[in-house]
This record gives structure tokens, C-alpha cells and sequence, in this order.
């Protein structure tokens, strides 16, 4: 999460230049203009492309009138045929174009005001800004971008085309190195300098799809390629380190990872974003949740002496500077960091809940108030109790349009139901996530459902399946998860844990121990406490009962210390019967007591 980043609106100094691309999109809003019988659907299709293709990095021809021709097949050749009316001809073809440009939207009142008008106006003062050695360097590069000849000129330099640029008589002798670019290749960006609405663009489409989509996001490595390429042109871009710090924590590279987020707010710092309104004040926050950010990556890494090393010093700064919200972010975090260690934490997470309260911060308190539900869970408090902190918490979502908060609320009634027996509740709840509308904005065609609280959900639905027999709807529900979730993603342990127990009570159930020992090893990879108790079953059901007794016992102390009271009382019983001798299979009478 960007906890203090913001999105600066002057990102190179560079302005829009004219691009064999650019006149690409104005002989398509051309031809819309003066092609009046067109059917409704078409026209809306090619509406609603505009905007993406404006703001969009340049794309190359085939690229491009493909995506037109998915919208309106007429248009295609229109403009196919415009272009090439252009490239084919002579340089006064082209001029003749610019000339006619603002004809066939004089009419109209929307030229000046539209998005369409702003972009054809800025895109003919860039053009009458030329000089002729420009145009004439531009025209060649349409005929090569028409026609694909290599090296490909797909932009001309930013020194060429800047808008706010006089024409200096040294432009002929720019070295021919600077006006080439390397030719597109089939990646969202070309290899050249973008100007400021492509790179934000870029960057806005990446990072949403990473928090909504990541299946459709741009590969690591490819993704991390264009960031490169854009800090090669500009490294103190502040927001493509921090997409760059983003994208390697996909891949759980922590030297990257930690590299990037100091650089992204080093640079933050420097280019004075927060420094400008506040003063001395915008460097210290900026400090500050650096310390908080990072404390946050060791978290996320399992690092936990220097996480709290770190949320030490974060806590430090935010005391001097007297930032409440700040501290309470700080406290928050040390609730949770607490947790990951197997620490009791219920006392920092009431002072959290209350503090968050008193500050009026209802996300950090909800959040709080789910921990503690979370933790009343795992000790056994009772069942009504915990869903009325629940009920109470879901109205304060609704009415703040806390949609991740509720899918959080959502899932974890599932798990409690279904802890406590009460299947049919568990699957009406989960069924009742699935099919939630967001309530987050969608952009970029994205619906937001890879959370973590559906991947909770389909795994309940999943093992509920399993312990009626119903395989082929389990096989289903993994192969939706692993789509949705793939092995690279951050939830896809939830599945993989999942698919792992369903496999081994299944050759449990078969009497296949044979096939069950190998998904043991696969279970204490991924959870150590469920990979010990399915050891334990296994190894009662070959008869090992004295190592079977031994680890049970193990794993009680251990449970009993952590405080996990599900799990002591499946050992408890387990041992139980194991004394009492009764020889049958003790998951199934397991399952009826939970």
C-alpha cells in the first residue's frame, strides 16, 4: 500500500510531441467525424476506446488497427486508407491532413471542451511548432512506421517536438543517434522517452492490476524491464521505484524489493512533493513512513528482528514529530507483528482498537476489532460472541464503503461457522462473498476478486465438498483457485494447503498411506503444526502408535503455549481414544465434535 505516495502531475518536464502513432489516433478521429452513418454500437465502442488510446504508450500499426477493428471493422480500412493516402504520397499529403484536421470539428462545441478537442488542438500547436526539417523528419518517420522499415522512428526527440520549445537553427545537426528510437516490440511501451501521460498511465494500469488482478498485470520480469526502462530516462521518478518495489515483492526478492522503497522515498524527498506545503514537516512524514514501510517489508518477509527493529525507530520519529496517525499505523503493525512471532497480543490490540477509535481512523479499528475476533477464534470464545463484534463492525463498513474490509468480514463468518459445525451457514456466507459486488471502482476492465478473502471462501467451499464426497466439484473449485490464484501470487499457499489436506484425507479415507505420506512432507512445508498432526494420523493409522503418542504430545505443549485451542483439542482427543483403544478412522469423529 502506498502509505505516503503521491502522484506528482510533472513527471519528465517533457510535453506531448506529434508521433507517426499520435497522427495513427487523429486520421481515426477523422474519419469518426466525417463518417456520420455508423451504427450506435460501433460508435460507442470507438467512444469509449479513445481515451485508452490518447493516453495510452504508442503502439504500433498492427497493434493498433487491431484494436480498432475489434471495435468497428469499416473504420479500419478508413483509416488504413488515410494513412497511407499520406505515406504513400507527398509531404504535402500530410500537411494537406493538418490543414483539414480542424474542419470537421468546427461545428461542433465539444472541440474546444472535449477530450478529443484538447488533445487534436495540443497535437496542432506541437505541428505548427515545427520546423521544416522537423516535418520533414516526421513524415519520413510515418512512412516507416506505416510501411515497418527498420530501424523504426516511431517518435521524434523530446528537444524536436516540445511544445513550449522556439525553433533553434542547430535542430538540423542533431546527431541522427538521438532521433532514433528501438523499434516496438510487442511489451505495453516502447523503448524510448515517454512523455508524461504514458508513463502515468503505465504506472496507474500496473499497479492497479497488481492489487486487483495480478493475472493480468505484466509478467515480473517484463514489468521490471520497462520500470528499468523508464528509470534509465529518468531515475528520480519516485512512483516507478515504488511500482518497481511493488512488482518484487511478487517474486519475494527482498534485495530489490528493500532497494527499491528506499529509493522511491529518497527520491520522494528530493523532488520536494512533500516538502512543498509543509516545509521541514514534509521530509519528516516522508522519514517516517519510510521507517514504517520497511518495517513492513521485513514483516512481510518473515524478518522479524529487524521489522520490530524498525517499527522501534518509526515509533521514535512519530513521537518527536507528535503524529498520532502515524503512531497508531506503528501500533497496528506491532499488534500484528506480535502475532507472526506466536506472542500473545490482545492487549496491543485493544489499545489499538480504542486509540484508532479515539482518532477517529475506523479502517485501522475495524482492523483491529477482526484481529481480536481472529484471535477470540483460535482460544475458543464463543461463537455468538465473536459474530457480534462482527455484526457491529459490518454496519461502520457499509456506511464508509469499507468493501475490503466486509469481503474480511465475510470470510472470516465463514471460517467461524464452519469452526463451530454449522456447514450451511459457512457455505451461505461464503456463496454470499463470491457473489458481492465490489464496492472498489472498476478500472481497466478489472473486477476486483483475487483477495485474500476469496481464496478463503473457494477453500471453505472446497473442503466442505470434500467431506461429502463430491471430488468432482473439489477438482472444480482448484482449478478456478489456481487460475485465479497462481503458484506465483502471494494467496496461492491458501490453496495449496487446501488441495494439500483434501488430497491426504482422501488416501486416508482409501486406505492408500502410501500415496498420504508424501503430501505429509508437503503439508509441514507449507504449516509445521498441520504437517505434525497429519504425521501423527498417519502414523496411527500404520499402527506407529507410540511415535504417533509422542508427537501428539509434542504438538499439544506447543499448541497449548500458542494458545491454539482447535488444535489442543484435536491432540487431546486423539490421545484419548488412542488410550481408550478404539480402532477406527479418528478424523471422521473428529470432524463430527468440530
Amino acid at each position: 500500500m502506498m502509505t505516503n505516495g503521491v502522484v506528482h502531475a510533472n513527471i519528465f518536464g517533457i510535453k506531448d510531441w506529434v508521433t507517426p502513432y499520435k497522427i495513427a489516433v487523429l486520421a481515426l478521429l477523422h474519419e469518426m467525424s466525417t463518417t456520420k452513418p455508423m451504427a450506435l454500437l460501433d460508435r460507442r465502442r470507438l467512444n469509449k476506446l479513445i481515451l485508452p488510446l490518447q493516453q495510452g504508450p504508442d503502439l504500433t500499426l498492427e497493434q493498433f488497427l487491431k484494436i480498432v477493428e475489434e471495435c468497428c471493422l469499416r473504420m479500419v480500412n478508413a483509416v488504413k486508407h488515410r494513412l497511407f493516402l499520406m505515406a504513400d504520397g507527398e509531404l504535402q499529403d500530410m500537411e494537406h491532413f493538418f490543414t483539414i484536421l480542424p474542419n470537421a470539428f468546427s461545428d461542433s462545441e465539444a472541440f474546444k471542451t472535449s477530450v478529443v478537442g484538447l488533445f487534436m488542438r495540443q497535437m496542432l500547436l506541437a505541428y505548427n511548432k515545427l520546423s521544416f526539417s522537423q516535418v520533414y523528419k516526421l513524415y519520413k518517420s510515418l512512412q516507416q512506421y506505416c510501411h515497418r522499415v527498420q530501424p523504426e522512428l516511431s517518435a521524434l526527440p523530446t528537444e524536436d517536438m516540445e511544445l513550449t520549445s522556439n525553433e533553434d537553427p542547430s535542430a538540423e545537426h542533431i546527431d541522427k543517434d538521438e532521433l532514433d528510437t528501438a523499434s516496438l516490440h510487442q511489451s505495453e511501451l516502447s523503448q524510448g522517452p515517454l512523455s508524461q501521460k504514458q508513463a502515468e498511465y503505465f504506472l496507474a494500469r500496473q499497479a492497479y492490476l497488481l492489487k486487483n488482478d495480478e493475472n493480468k498485470a505484466m509478467s515480473p520480469a517484463k514489468l521490471q524491464d520497462e520500470l528499468n526502462n523508464i528509470l534509465k530516462f529518468n531515475p528520480d521518478f519516485a512512483e516507478a521505484h515504488y511500482l518497481s518495489y511493488l512488482n518484487s515483492i511478487r517474486v519475494q526478492d527482498i534485495y530489490i524489493s528493500t532497494h527499491s522503497l528506499l529509493h522511491y522515498f529518497d527520491r520522494l524527498i528530493l523532488s520536494g512533493g512533500e516538502g512543498k506545503s509543509n516545509g521541514d514537516e514534509g521530509y519528516g512524514r516522508s522519514l517516517r513512513y519510510a521507517v514504517l514501510n520497511l518495517a513492513t517489508l521485513h514483516c512481510r518477509f518473515g524478518h522479524y528482528q529487524q521489522a520490530d527493529l524498525a517499527l522501534q525507530e518509526a515509533i521514535r520519529i512519530a513521537q518527536e514529530a507528535n503524529d498520532h496517525v502515524c503512531l497508531q499505523h506503528c501500533l497496528s503493525w506491532l499488534y500484528t507483528l506480535e502475532q507472526m512471532k506466536g506472542s500473545d497480543s490482545v492487549v496491543l490490540t485493544e489499545d489499538s482498537v480504542k486509540i484508532a477509535a479515539h482518532f477517529c481512523l475506523p479502517y485501522l479499528a475495524s482492523l483491529g476489532i477482526q484481529s481480536l475476533v481472529q484471535q477470540g477464534a483460535k482460544q475458543g470464545m464463543p461463537a455468538n460472541k465473536l459474530l457480534d463484534a462482527l455484526r457491529g463492525t459490518d454496519i461502520m463498513h457499509w456506511k464508509q464503503s469499507l468493501s475490503e474490509l466486509i469481503e474480511i468480514s465475510l470470510a472470516q463468518t465463514t471460517s467461524i461457522w464452519r469452526m463451530y459445525g454449522k456447514s450451511t451457514m459457512a457455505r451461505q456466507q461464503a456463496q454470499l462473498l463470491l457473489n458481492m459486488n465490489s464496492l472498489e471502482p472498476v478500472n481497466f476492465s478489472v473486477q476486483q476478486n483475487n483477495t485474500e478473502a476469496f481464496a478463503v471462501a473457494l477453500c471453505h467451499l472446497a473442503e466442505l465438498h470434500a467431506e461429502q464426497g463430491l471430488y468432482a466439484v473439489v477438482s472444480d473449485i482448484m482449478k478456478h483457485l489456481k487460475q485465479q490464484f497462481p503458484p506465483h501470487t502471494q494467496h496461492a499457499k491458501l490453496w495449496m494447503l487446501c488441495d494439500l489436506k483434501i488430497q491426504f484425507e482422501k488416501a486416508m479415507n482409501d486406505g492408500k498411506y502410501h500415496l498420504a505420506e508424501p503430501h505429509v512432507t508437503a503439508i509441514s512445508a507449507l504449516n509445521s503444526t498441520e504437517g505434525l498432526y497429519r504425521k501423527a494420523q498417519l502414523l496411527k493409522a500404520l499402527n506407529q502408535t507410540t511415535e504417533a503418542s509422542q508427537i501428539l504430545q509434542q504438538l499439544q505443549q506447543q499448541c497449548e503455549k500458542s494458545k491454539d485451542i482447535e488444535m489442543t483439542i484435536r491432540c487431546v482427543f486423539v490421545i484419548r481414544l488412542d488410550v481408550l483403544g478404539l480402532r477406527r478412522d479418528l478424523h471422521h469423529i473428529i470432524l463430527l465434535f468440530l
